[in-house]
């Protein structure tokens, strides 16, 4: 039987000093066990070596491998973030943003309709636009979970420039020719 942990003490976040991958799922309210079996089968086979501590969100698993819990605080998971090695994440805008924002490498990987994981899939688009511009690696089949990780030792991302300045003249153009 494993373990399951509903939150890490904060002395442990500040404190990681080892390899660490990080795992985020978000806060949807469907589970992503799909995820978390892939990786559980990589570190058995011995091609994850790292601590990985995920951020389960609803998602209820049983492992002795990984760290699990379910939310804690945007200024914890930031330093998380900054702390991690990689980041394997779902297609959520928020987490990738961040993960990129922070130079991290990534791989991201889709939560799917056809699994009960969300409503629809459209982090399937998300996931390939982030990936088109460089910034991500895509997880598209669990079994290529493996490979993308020995992938990402030489992967670098493409740095992460805001387009916020021309979204707002964007915006503000069209405004003004309202």
């Amino acid at each position: 039987m494993g373990k399951y942990v509903r939150v890490i003490p904060k002395s442990y976040i500040w404190g990681v000093d080892l390899l660490m991958i990080l795992v985020i799922l978000g806060t949807q309210d469907k589970p992503f066990k799909r995820l978390l079996k892939a990786i559980d089968k990589e570190i058995n086979n011995g091609n994850i070596k790292d601590k990985v501590i995920v951020q389960a969100g609803t998602t209820k698993y049983k492992t002795n491998n990984m760290e699990l819990f379910d939310f804690i605080s945007n200024n914890e998971m930031k330093k998380l973030i900054k702390q991690a090695n990689l980041i394997i994440t779902h297609g959520g805008v928020g987490s990738i943003l961040e993960s990129i924002q922070n130079n991290k490498k990534i791989i991201a990987v889709a939560r799917l309709k056809k699994y009960g994981e969300h409503v629809n899939d459209h982090q399937k688009q998300i996931i390939k636009t982030f990936k088109e511009y460089g910034y991500i690696l895509e997880l598209k089949e669990m079994k290529d979970l493996g490979v993308l990780i020995k992938e990402s030792k030489e992967f670098i991302p493409k740095k992460y420039i805001s387009n916020t300045k021309n979204m707002v003249k964007l915006i503000q153009g069209y405004i003004d020719n309202i």
